[in-house]
């Protein structure tokens, strides 16, 4: 029996699946994705505000609906478009209609977009085989 060291973990996220450390196609970093969020978020509210008297069901519903829509149509949400995000499929080829509702309802719950792992992947990544890189 021979002893293997333990695997080093990798210098940048994304290194293990061939994608390059900065620019393009490069793993959208935590920074870009909060600041999405914030957006995303932000404009919810306005929204919920204008025509809702900003109902908290109504906000977060208009975040899941933004949030599928635009990920359906155009593989981000209105903060990926305006932070230089996209989501693609792990294994290549149409994101579809499941990964973006996936994703939005697991974001909607908070906790799971804040557990990731090595490659910036949160649950709900995970959940919907997706990954969010840059632009």
């Amino acid at each position: 029996m021979t002893d293997t060291p333990p695997a080093s973990p990798p210098d940048w996220p994304g290194q293990r699946l061939g994608l390059p450390e900065t620019g393009p196609r490069s793993v959208g970093r935590f920074g870009r994705r909060l600041g999405a969020l914030a957006i995303d978020w932000g404009i919810a509210v306005i929204l919920s505000a204008a025509f809702f008297s900003y109902d908290s069901i109504a906000t977060l519903l208009i975040f899941i609906g933004l949030q599928v829509l635009f990920t359906v149509v155009v593989n981000a949400s209105p903060g990926h478009l305006i932070l230089g995000l996209r989501v693609v499929p792990m294994e290549g080829g149409l994101l579809g209609v499941w990964r973006p509702i996936v994703r939005a309802l697991l974001i909607a719950l908070v906790i799971p977009p804040m557990l990731f792992d090595d490659n910036n992947r949160g649950l709900h990544d995970r959940a919907a085989r997706t990954i969010l890189l840059r632009r």
